[in-house]
């Protein structure tokens, strides 16, 4: 396994990662600044709540492409004859949703990772994206919260990749990526339990309303 090469592949999954596309899109088409409207967040749910299922879907749409040109095309690529492929996956998974989450570009201050490491799992494990996708949508028809959701299927992370895939190193990080996700979600854990949480559809105004 070539080191260097390995590290080539996070850094690029990371500047591909940090691609603001929500933040883009709305000053792009709306000259407004997503960070000051809703949650802050420049991720789908706040642009859907924000400015509406076209932006929302597109942002969703390029935001798991991020991810899936990661770990589809960097991580092979790069890979090349030297083995261990699962630690490049691993690199470009973890590199496109560190990126999203600590984009250069906005100071550090990205989105969850969650459409992100949705597109990387699609191109790591098709069978388990697939699980996790039809548990996530299941989630969010019952009860229409997206954070909810978005927890509740990263926890069956783990047990389905490792399913399908049977590889030690995948298991472990998606354990530690289930970790992760419930960290960037604790603020909406937080304001389930208080009845705060706001749901998918309902509308959200600047900044002085975030929660």
């Amino acid at each position: 396994m070539n080191g260097a090469n390995l590290a080539l592949c996070f850094a690029a999954s990371f500047l591909l990662g940090s691609i603001p596309w929500g933040y883009l899109l709305l000053r792009w088409f709306q000259g407004i600044d997503i960070r000051r409207h809703g949650s802050g967040n420049i991720g789908f749910t706040n642009v859907l709540r924000t400015a509406g299922k076209p932006l929302g879907v597109l942002t969703l749409i390029l935001d798991a492409g991020k991810g899936w040109m990661s770990v589809a095309v960097i991580a092979p690529a790069l890979e090349g004859e030297g083995g261990g492929l699962e630690y490049f996956l691993i690199a470009a998974f973890l590199g496109s949703v560190a990126g999203h989450v600590f984009t250069p570009f906005l100071g550090f201050r990205g989105g969850k990772g969650i459409a992100t490491g949705a597109g990387a799992l699609l191109a790591l494990s098709p069978a388990a994206f697939g699980i996790c996708i039809g548990l996530w949508l299941a989630v969010v028809a019952l009860s229409r919260y997206v954070s909810l959701a978005s927890v509740v299927a990263a926890a069956a992370l783990p047990p389905v990749v490792y399913y399908f895939e049977r590889r030690i190193a995948l298991l472990v990080f998606t354990l530690l990526a289930v970790a992760l996700v419930i960290i960037r979600h604790a603020g909406n854990l937080r304001r389930l339990v208080r009845g705060e949480e706001r749901r998918i559809g309902e509308k959200t105004g600047a900044a002085g309303e975030r929660r």
